[in-house]
């Protein structure tokens, strides 16, 4: 049998920008009726499947998800994949923003507790406080950085001024926001900087809490309270061409979104989140959609008015 050597090194390469986001796995403060169990079985089927970055947050769960993550890592290669994590509130301190140097340090520490491993490959300052310069915040984790507790540094729901504060001496790697076909305010706002400072772009909330995935219909709109009805019935209709598309991939219309960030260059990597294991094999079936240049056009077109 012959072997599609393109196609092999195609998905590879999609693969490393396919990752994972975790606010269910051991989120109970975020999510209603989670459970446990099925926070190790999304993790475990996400390495087994080849997932090679996991997204986790101090928030989720207040330590729980990342603890999650701990357990089930033990049992793979650690160069296999990287870790993400974040921290900014502070548990001694009704959980206030904090990005105080003292505060990052003791917040990697208790990471890496958690996650039971040597090195974090990135950590973010999950939000930004109001009094830190960011520039002492970043410097304090270039410290652990270079005593290899963590690989990366990142940023995330910082503006662009508060970039570019954090980055005065070049030592940003990463930044994580808000952002998909229908919240694209960063691709003006943000990402010229970002490219122009090699700094690799994170987005979370990819299928805009579901509405991207295409199960929605008009009488849905009430669920989306932040989309005035002309916006909600916009999108609705524009979802009805990415099914076409869809239909031709023999795929969801939410595996050709994520088939869309995968192929955007300015996307470092995608971190759809999974509740169930079988949400996790449904994200990776992504893998297998080699889009277009045309129809990654078509779409990009498609969410233009965002």
């Amino acid at each position: 049998m012959l072997i599609d050597q393109n196609k092999i090194k195609m998905i590879n390469n999609q693969a490393i920008k396919l990752g994972i986001g975790t606010n269910k796995v051991g989120g109970h403060n975020l999510f209603d009726n989670l459970k446990d169990q099925d926070g190790f079985d999304v993790v475990k089927e996400a390495l087994d499947s080849g997932i090679t970055m996991i997204d986790t947050a101090y928030m989720y769960g207040l330590g729980r998800s990342e603890e999650i993550i701990g357990q089930v890592i033990k049992n793979y290669p650690r160069e296999n994949f990287k870790i993400a994590t974040k921290a900014a509130q502070d548990p001694g301190n009704n959980l206030t923003i904090n990005n105080d140097p003292i505060f990052l340090e003791k917040a990697v520490n208790d990471a890496l507790s958690r996650l039971q491993t040597d090195y974090i490959d990135i950590f973010y300052i999950h939000f930004p406080d109001d009094k830190t310069p960011k520039d002492k915040a970043v410097a304090a984790l270039n410290e652990l950085k270079k005593a290899g507790k963590i690989r990366a540094i990142g940023l995330s729901n910082f503006s662009l001024e508060q970039i570019k504060e954090a980055n005065k001496n070049n030592q940003v790697d990463y930044v994580e926001d808000h952002y998909n076909l229908i919240q694209r305010h960063v691709e003006r706002e943000i990402w010229p900087y970002l490219k122009e400072n090699e700094i690799k772009f994170v987005p979370y909330f990819p299928l805009a809490s579901g509405l991207l995935t295409g199960k929605y219909t008009l009488d849905d709109a009430n669920k989306f309270k932040s989309l005035n009805r002309e916006q909600f019935e916009k999108i609705i209709q524009v979802l009805k061409g990415i099914d076409v598309i869809a239909n031709k991939h023999d795929a969801t219309v939410a595996q050709i979104i994520l088939a869309w960030y995968i192929k955007n260059p300015e996307i470092s990597a995608v971190i759809p989140g999974a509740r169930i294991p079988s949400q996790v094999a449904s994200n990776v079936a992504t893998l297998k959609i080699d889009l277009s240049t045309a129809e990654y056009q078509e779409i990009d077109n498609a969410f233009k008015f965002f």
